[in-house]
């Protein structure tokens, strides 16, 4: 699904967008990545080829932090950048390929669909580093264009902060998404409310 233009997100839906998009685990990086592992090690006994997809910092330093995890990582989209703090990741020895793109704030590139489209299907480890703008929003395109595959877990892992403003306040934790038909009509929806520019 390739978008022909710009999108951003309006100002009236904004709310929309904060909600996890798969499954939250709630608490502390040392405890959410325990969980995560078990999950996994769930997946493998049933015998199912895992992808792993990770979209922010933190998520991608706990994942290449670890030696079971790292191994699945296909895709990490980073800015190296956290809470507007600069952070360092050395991902030169995982990944073979280093891409660098721009995305600014609050919108969605339409390039993003067919660079997305072009790393999920080439199969080879690969960053994508945001030099100029931010990564949150690529979840959406990159959930887009994941091919659904027999016995293949595409999962996208990404951080919630803790969302305390809010009618249903949301805790501070992971987000698992495991990539289906129900996760891709929800992105559709998601990026039908988005504005084109």
């Amino acid at each position: 699904m390739i978008s022909m233009e710009n999108l951003r997100i309006p100002k009236n839906e904004r709310h929309r967008f904060a909600h996890p998009l798969g499954k939250l685990i709630a608490g502390k990086r040392e405890d959410t990545i325990l969980e995560v592992k078990s999950i996994l090690e769930a997946f493998l006994e049933e015998n199912y080829i895992l992808k792993i997809y990770t979209v922010g910092d933190i998520v991608t330093l706990d994942f290449i932090g670890d030696t079971f995890l790292k191994k699945y990582i296909q895709l990490s989209i980073i800015d190296e950048k956290t809470q507007r703090k600069e952070i360092q990741i050395n991902f030169q020895d995982i990944f073979k390929n280093i891409i660098e793109f721009e995305n600014p704030k609050g919108e969605i590139r339409m390039e993003s669909f067919s660079l997305l489209n072009k790393i999920i299907n080439s199969n080879e480890k690969t960053v994508l580093n945001i030099t100029r703008g931010e990564e949150d929003l690529l979840v959406l395109p990159l959930v887009a264009e994941i091919s659904l595959e027999k016995g293949v877990k595409n999962l996208i892992f990404y951080g919630q902060p803790p969302i305390t403003d809010a009618m249903n306040p949301i805790p501070e934790g992971i987000v698992l998404v495991d990539v289906d038909e129900k996760i891709q009509q929800q992105v559709k929806n998601l990026l039908s409310l988005m504005e084109n520019f």
